[in-house]
């Protein structure tokens, strides 16, 4: 991780840039917003390459601020409205950012019950071992964590399935993903971070959220193995993932 972090920090080590997924400093914040295509965002931001914007560890460490980010993507577009997406996205963050203001109590606690069937006790606490090795057994989620130790960075659809794997097929409790996660990610900040990670739970949305195989195909592209032999655990229908992770719920969760 330091590595990474060094790269951020504009650290001109050759070894230490060289390693980073991202390049620190104003200049290359100011390079990356350049860059961003708002209109493209909104079409394609769920598909892992798909046109995202990569800005977040320079949000996230105060380079950029998300009043400069709102008002440079209004200015790539002649219709508010083509930036509509992009926007609501940054007023998520500023939403997670007001919420951990207003109780910093509870950032790590659950803010509602679980909805799953199950209750907190029932989760473990403690992430394990194969998945902070990403040997799972299951071809994405290891691709996925790979990833994430790799560069310190993770498409936001696929920090949703691993988070959701983590919570809802192995039963362990968000606070434990949610704590791995900030020691991994470049961008990590808890407001964003743990509040995302009980959308998922179900302790801050209205129902849990799940995926199958299907959707991990249709948004991760070629480079991502979905190979149902090598993903047993989510080649299922949306109703029979509901049963098997659910027993005591009814209904479909994707």
């Amino acid at each position: 991780m330091a590595r990474f972090v060094a790269g951020l920090s504009g650290n001109d080590s050759a070894s230490a840039i060289d390693a980073a997924p991202f390049v620190g400093g104003r200049a290359a914040a100011e390079a990356a917003l350049a860059g961003i295509d708002p209109r493209s965002y909104a079409a394609s931001r769920n598909h892992l390459d798909g046109a995202v914007t990569r800005l977040s560890p320079y949000i996230r460490h105060g380079i950029l601020s998300l009043d400069e980010v709102r008002n440079h993507a209004l200015a790539c577009v002649a219709n508010a409205k083509e930036a509509e997406k992009f926007i609501q996205e940054l007023a998520w963050r500023d939403y997670w950012q007001r919420i951990y203001l207003a109780y910093p109590d509870r950032i790590w606690a659950d803010i509602e019950n679980y909805k799953t069937g199950f209750d907190a006790e029932d989760y473990d606490d403690t992430l394990p071992d194969d998945i902070k090795a990403g040997e799972t057994g299951v071809a994405c989620i290891d691709q996925f964590i790979a990833t994430l130790s790799d560069t310190g960075y993770l498409h936001n659809h696929a920090r949703m399935y691993l988070a959701a794997y983590i919570i809802h097929w192995r039963r362990i409790k968000w606070q434990a993903g949610a704590r791995w996660f900030l020691q991994q990610l470049l961008d990590g900040d808890p407001a964003s971070n743990n509040l995302s990670w009980q959308w998922i739970a179900s302790t801050f949305s209205n129902k849990p959220y799940i995926f199958n195989l299907e959707n991990v195909a249709k948004y991760c592209g070629p480079d991502i193995n979905t190979i149902p032999r090598h993903n047993l655990a989510l080649d299922q229908s949306y109703e029979r993932l509901t049963a098997l992770l659910f027993p005591n719920m009814g209904g479909p969760h994707g």
